[in-house]
C-alpha cells in the first residue's frame, strides 16, 4: 500500500502535430490529486500503454473515438494500484486496469476500474498479451479474417505487440505456413527463431511484393495488416480466392501531411472473390473469457511466447509513443513508472 500524494505529473498536448508529432507539442506538468468523491478511487499507475492508434487522437478529426482535447491531459491504458478508495467494491491495496493512462496518478469512477490479480500474470501482460493488444490479435485473427486449418498467413509488423500474437495464435490454430515482415534482421531471426513463423523478411531489403512471392509462391489466405502502404498492395497481389484481409493499423501511413495513394491492384479482389474488412477491438469484447482462458492457457504452458520492451519514468513516456511510430519496440512497449 502507498500513501496518496498531493501531485502527480501527466502529460498534455499543446498542439497538434502535422506530420510526425515533435516534442514542442506536447508538455508533462505537474498538477494537485483532487480528493475522490463518492464511488471514486485514487490509483497509483504502475504501466502505462502506448500504442500506434494514439497518433489518431492528436488530430482534430473524430473517428471511432474522441480526438485528445488541447492542454488536457491524454488517454491511455494502464495498469495501477489503488492507495484510496471511496468505493465498497473495491479496496485499497487492489490492481485495476482502466484507461487513464499518460499520468502518475489517476482519480476517476470506480466502475471503470477492471480488477486485475498479478498472482496470475505480471500486471504488464493486462496492456500487452493478455490484454487490448492479445485480443485485437484473437479477435482480428479467428473472427474477422475467419482463419482456417490449412491456410497460408501473412502478417505486417509482425515483431510488434499484435503483429507477433496474430502469427502464433495462427500457428497454433493450424495455419499451413506463417510469414511475417519486420523492420530489422533481428526481429526477422526473432520470427522465425522464437515465434515460430515458417517464413520472415525484413521489408527494408527490397521490394514488399517481391519478398512475399518468393516467401509465399502458393499464395496467401490471411493478411493481417497493421502497416498498409505497399505491404497491404503486395497482399493483393498474392491473394489467393476467397482469401480473406484484416484491417488493424497503418502506422506507415500515420504521419503523412497528404493523402496516400490507395492500393493499385484493388481490382484484384474481383477475380479472387477477396475481401477486406477492418475491424475495432472494441466491436468485439464478448470474445474477452475465451481469449483470456485460451492465451492464458497458451502463455502459461510456454507454447505462446512475448516479447516487451520496457521504458522507465514518466518523463520518458513521449519518447516510449515516439519509439512506437518508428517501429523500435520488440513486442509490447510499456511505460513502467518506477516507485
Amino acid at each position: 500500500m502507498t500513501a496518496t500524494p498531493t501531485t502527480s505529473r501527466e502529460w498534455l498536448l499543446l498542439s497538434r502535430p502535422h506530420g510526425w508529432p515533435q516534442p514542442s507539442d506536447f508538455a508533462l506538468r505537474e498538477t494537485e490529486i483532487p480528493e475522490p468523491g463518492p464511488g471514486q478511487v485514487v490509483v497509483r499507475n504502475l504501466h502505462l500503454s502506448v500504442d500506434p492508434y494514439m497518433r489518431g487522437r492528436m488530430n482534430a478529426v473524430k473517428t471511432y473515438v474522441d480526438p485528445y482535447e488541447l492542454d488536457r491531459p491524454m488517454l491511455g491504458g494502464a495498469v495501477g494500484e489503488v492507495v484510496a478508495s471511496r468505493d465498497e467494491g473495491v479496496e485499497v491495496g487492489d490492481h485495476v486496469l482502466h484507461f487513464l493512462g499518460w499520468r502518475e496518478y489517476a482519480v476517476f469512477d470506480a466502475s471503470h476500474a477492471v480488477k486485475v490479480d498479478p498472482g496470475l500474470a505480471p500486471l504488464s501482460t493486462y496492456l500487452g498479451v493478455l490484454g487490448m493488444t492479445g485480443l485485437t490479435a484473437y479477435a482480428g485473427l479467428l473472427r474477422v479474417a475467419a482463419l482456417q486449418e490449412g491456410d497460408t498467413v501473412f502478417v505486417s509488423g509482425a515483431a510488434g505487440a499484435v503483429g507477433s500474437q496474430v502469427g502464433q495464435i495462427a500457428r497454433l490454430k493450424g495455419a499451413g505456413r506463417v510469414i511475417g515482415s519486420a523492420g530489422s534482421d533481428e526481429k526477422v531471426r526473432l520470427l522465425t527463431e522464437e515465434y515460430g513463423f515458417d517464413a520472415a523478411f525484413n521489408y527494408k531489403n527490397g521490394p514488399v511484393h517481391e519478398q512475399l512471392k518468393a516467401a509465399a509462391p502458393d499464395g496467401v489466405d490471411v493478411y493481417f495488416d497493421n502497416v498498409g502502404g505497399d505491404h497491404l498492395e503486395a497482399a493483393i497481389g498474392s491473394l489467393n480466392r476467397d482469401g480473406r484481409i484484416a484491417i488493424c493499423g497503418a502506422i506507415s501511413v500515420y504521419n503523412d501531411t497528404e493523402a496516400s495513394p490507395g492500393p493499385r491492384n484493388l481490382a484484384r479482389l474481383i477475380q479472387t472473390r477477396g475481401r477486406i474488412q477492418g475491424f475495432l477491438v472494441g466491436d468485439h469484447y464478448d470474445l474477452q473469457p475465451e481469449f483470456v482462458q485460451e492465451v492464458g492457457g497458451w502463455v502459461r504452458s510456454g507454447e505462446l511466447k512475448y516479447r516487451e520492451t520496457v521504458v522507465h519514468g514518466i518523463e520518458n513516456t513521449l519518447e516510449a509513443f515516439l519509439g512506437v511510430l518508428r517501429g523500435d519496440n520488440t513486442g509490447k512497449m510499456i511505460v513502467t513508472l518506477d516507485s
